[in-house]
């Protein structure tokens, strides 16, 4: 016996099952024969058939018989039958003025036929039928044969115990795949274990497999993310170490140091407000119960990003039409208002910083009434990003090709993202045929005021 049976037959579940469908299959087998005993009677076809058949043509033969040998050929030959038989059949002589005839009359249980024989006497031979029926059973419909018993456990154990196996098994590898996963065996999976099973454990199963996975990735992650932060602190870190060194060797430079002191504090400050915030949109963002107008959000970052573009000579067209106006309601977004403002602005400003001096970036959002949502494209002309970096550019720190002039630290189309997705939309990035990079975001909207 393997051992997930042995594990199988020390769990309550296993007994549960092998008791419940083994005394149902037991009651089931008893009923039937009860059943089976009061409103059926399985001999009847066989004492018919003896009665219709086998006994007129068993008094036939003897008839025959006495007529064509006499008495002594009629006793050879039911001294030919077996007893039984010979004990149905009786020969006497007819009374007095009855006529032979071939004819059989029936009374009661009793065949009778007049015959002649060849010395002139007549003989009226009677064929009892009462032994043909089946005596009534002993203690009625209710006492049961030890087979029909030994038929009901037997079966119900076998039954039972194959169909406990049956849905045992697969419960027992999906806790094995939760004590696996408990115990950080994050690759485990289901699905090969389940076979062709096509039932609800199997998608049960599925559903582990896709939780799984998905804990894999989270994990993945959360390790990259602070891989790349401890390499992102060490360095300002290392210019703050140095800089106080340079102190003590030179007093006489307190000033600079104080000045590249205070730059290094501002970029950590920034560094860790950032992962503040991407850590904030997963557990935030899904909590709000704020409602906003995506429309009205994006034409202010849309202002605000005129006024910061204006220096550096880009420019900033939008087609951002609130959404009261379009279709007489307002579709809202269910969540952090805040945040969504902070994604909107990471976007619009990564364009304004690829963009050339004399460049123009257009914002632009349209709503999508068959899919009940909004979208939001944010154009530039700048270098575009090339094509394998164009998944990736939304993973934490990661920055374009020009990192010189990237003065970030990789963080800010990390943040849109999980924004979105956390609001249960999507963000993409693809170059531009005519050169530059779009990008375009969906949000379905929540409600319609």
């Amino acid at each position: 016996m393997t051992t997930p049976v042995l594990a199988a037959l020390r769990g309550r579940l296993f007994w549960k099952i092998l008791f419940g469908f083994g005394l149902t299959f037991f009651l089931m087998v008893q009923t039937l024969w009860v059943a089976i005993q009061l409103f059926d009677d399985p001999p009847r076809p066989i004492v018919h058939l003896f009665e219709d058949r086998l006994a007129p043509v068993e008094l036939a033969s003897a008839a025959a018989v006495l007529e064509s040998g006499g008495l002594p050929a009629l006793r050879r030959l039911i001294a030919a039958w077996p007893e039984s038989e010979r004990a149905g059949l009786v020969v006497r002589p007819a009374d007095h003025g009855t006529p032979a005839a071939s004819v059989v009359i029936r009374r009661d249980e009793v065949l009778i036929r007049s015959v002649t024989a060849p010395d002139g006497s007549v003989w009226q031979l009677s064929r009892d039928l009462s032994d043909l029926r089946m005596p009534p059973r002993p203690g009625g419909p209710f006492r049961l044969p030890p087979e029909i018993i030994m038929l009901g456990v037997g079966g119900g154990l076998v039954f039972s115990t194959a169909l406990a196996r049956y849905l045992i098994r697969p419960i027992l590898r999906l806790r094995r795949g939760f004590d696996d996963l408990a115990g950080g065996d994050l690759a485990v999976r289901l699905g090969p274990a389940m076979g062709r099973r096509r039932d609800e454990l199997a998608d049960l199963a599925r559903d582990f497999d896709v939780m799984a996975a998905r804990l894999e990735q989270t994990v993945a992650a959360r390790d990259r993310l602070l891989h790349d932060v401890s390499h992102e602190l060490r360095s300002p870190l290392a210019r703050l170490h140095m800089a106080v060194g340079l102190v003590r060797q030179s007093p006489d430079r307190v000033a600079v140091t104080l000045d590249r002191l205070e730059l290094e504090t501002a970029r950590l400050d920034t560094l860790v407000g950032e992962l503040l915030t991407l850590s904030r949109v997963e557990n935030d963002a899904p909590r709000r119960e704020d409602y906003f107008d995506l429309h009205g959000l994006v034409a202010s970052v849309v202002a605000d990003a005129r006024f910061e573009a204006g220096p550096a000579g880009v420019t900033v067209e939008s087609h951002v039409t609130p959404a009261a106006s379009l279709t007489g309601g307002a579709m809202l977004i269910k969540g952090s208002a805040e945040l969504m403002r902070r994604a909107v602005e990471n976007i619009i400003r990564n364009a304004l910083k690829f963009s050339p001096e004399g460049g123009a970036v257009t914002v632009s959002v349209d709503i999508d009434e068959r899919g009940r949502r909004h979208v939001l494209k944010v154009r530039d002309r700048g270098p575009g990003v090339p094509p394998e970096m164009l998944a990736s550019i939304f993973e934490p720190f990661v920055r374009g090709p020009d990192g010189s002039r990237n003065q970030g630290y990789g963080l800010g189309l990390a943040i849109a993202r999980r924004t979105v997705e956390a609001h249960g939309g999507r963000i993409i990035a693809a170059n531009r045929s005519t050169g530059g990079l779009e990008m375009t975001v969906t949000l379905p909207w929540t409600m319609t005021a």
